[in-house]
């Protein structure tokens, strides 16, 4: 038997095993005293490939190897524990304990660690690009400051000329700061459901007059198209307005910072479909490649690293609107064009008027 704890023990029967197994994510193995596997679930079917049943535990899980390690193995209630990694062309990694029973039969549980490994890798590159993105700023600030103590500025002019340098360091390491925990705390809250009303063409259009100004310092319009039959009526959402407003803000300050000069950025509201609407913020520039689109909400993914950096970008912006989309059940897609036009498409679940009545009756009621 499995306990709670991975532990395996006790000396099940072949139908016991068969039948406690169907209930288990992991894989479990069956096998005689020669290393026959007898019988197994279907999670060792899909971890380790069909026709498993027949074959020789050496073949499957290196058997032979977890004998060698058990000799280095204190008794735990285990008889073996190792890892191994598969042959295949995706990279995978597998914990195997293997426990001999008093019946003469071999217990086997096999458990992915893939996904733990693969986390643990993203865990240890997040820290490290945060250091990187860090130590430059921090750099050019002690470089300055050294400077100007050491007396080395001989004339006014300069001296604030690498003042402004400085205080465009210590903005840049601001932001990303923000980013950083603005992402942290979307993260953290991302399985819990949103439960507020939010007018969601009020917020998008809030964000669009904050940025105009932006937009025209590049000689550039920002135009707002509402394709829907009832174009006039405005459409409700549960969520967190900040969150939706942040969402529309990094999409068209984006579009705004890598759009060409004397274009225009359309923010396109499509026909609802299904309880959801299509809100999508189009912008004419650089052709992005198709091999960087599904990177491009990676934490510190660039595709023009001197670029984004030259224009304020901290890599993180992406990454923020991906978790808030997900976070309110929505979908992000990009695409971009040949002739520069790129999109990004926002797909957010909304409500009827009988639904957002009813919800605010309730929030009155608890108030």
């Amino acid at each position: 038997m499995i306990g709670s704890d991975g532990q395996i023990g006790g000396a099940p029967t072949l139908e016991y095993a068969s039948e406690v197994g169907g209930l288990l994510d992991d894989g479990l193995l069956l096998a005689n005293s020669g290393g026959t596997i007898l019988a197994v679930n279907t999670a060792a079917v899909r971890l380790l490939g069909e026709s498993v049943v027949g074959k020789n535990l050496a073949e499957v899980v290196e058997y032979d190897e977890a004998i060698e390690k058990q000799k280095r193995l204190a008794n735990n209630g285990i008889d073996k524990e190792f890892l191994f990694q598969p042959k295949s062309t995706v990279r995978r990694e597998f914990k195997v304990r293997i426990k001999q029973l008093e019946n003469g039969l071999v217990l086997v549980l096999v458990m992915d660690m893939t996904l733990q490994r693969n986390l643990e890798k993203v865990r240890r590159d997040f820290v490290a690009n945060v250091s990187h993105e860090l130590r430059s700023p921090l750099t050019s600030l002690a470089g300055f400051i050294e400077t100007i103590l050491n007396n080395e500025i001989q004339d006014h002019e300069t001296l604030i000329r690498f003042l402004k340098i400085m205080d465009e360091e210590a903005k840049r390491m601001a932001r990303l700061i923000d980013d950083l925990l603005s992402l942290s705390r979307v993260e953290v809250d991302e399985h819990i459901v949103p439960s507020e009303i939010v007018p969601l063409l009020e917020v998008i259009r809030s964000v669009i007059h904050s940025l105009e100004d932006r937009a025209k310092r590049r000689n550039m319009r920002i135009d707002f198209l509402d394709n829907r039959p009832t174009s006039s009526a405005n459409l409700y959402m549960y969520g967190y307005a900040d969150e939706i407003n942040e969402v529309f803000h990094n999409l068209i300050d984006n579009a705004i910072k890598y759009g060409f000069e004397k274009t225009s950025i359309i923010v396109h509201v499509n026909a609802q479909q299904d309880d959801h609407v299509i809100i999508s913020v189009s912008n004419f520039g650089d052709q992005i490649a198709e091999k960087h689109l599904s990177r491009l909400t990676e934490r510190f993914y660039r595709v023009d690293k001197a670029r984004s950096r030259q224009i304020g970008g901290t890599g993180l912006g992406l990454a923020i609107v991906k978790h808030i989309v997900n976070r309110h059940r929505g979908l992000l897609s990009v695409k971009s064009l040949s002739e520069g036009k790129t999109t990004f498409t926002v797909e957010l679940p909304i409500i009827n008027g009988s639904e957002r009545k009813n919800a605010s009756k309730r929030r009155n009621v608890s108030s």
